[in-house]
């Protein structure tokens, strides 16, 4: 009788990706942010830092942003990015003018009231 071989699934396509930068002296090593990522793209490094500790390298190739490994990390050592994906311009948008910003510097209640949130 012939061994059954675990075939990986391939990765899904997606229209947000992300990057993650970790700050390889301060990581411990703890791999929290490894069981956190749903999308196998942190993994522990072989090498160790000044600190004496293994740490943690990312394939960004197969990070989508969700920022789950920044979340758990106990040091703080990871920075996500997240890449938009390019929006459609519909026709009902074309002579819409760019968002307006307003900085207000001394806010007062009623400036609060008027402010829209995401």
């Amino acid at each position: 009788m012939e061994p059954i071989l675990a075939v990986p699934k391939p990765k899904k396509e997606r229209k947000v990706k992300g990057m993650v930068e970790i700050d390889f002296e301060k990581c411990k090593g703890c791999e929290l942010c490894t069981i956190a990522c749903k999308e196998e793209a942190l993994f522990l490094s072989k090498n160790i830092n000044l600190k004496g500790y293994r740490y943690v390298v990312a394939l960004n190739e197969n990070c989508t942003g969700c920022v789950n490994c920044a979340l758990v990390c106990p040091d703080g050592v990871i920075t996500v990015y997240r890449t938009n994906p390019k929006k459609k311009i519909s026709e009902h948008t074309e002579n819409v003018k760019p968002d307006v910003r307003q900085i207000i510097s001394t806010p007062v209640y009623s400036d609060l009231l008027n402010m829209d949130y995401i």
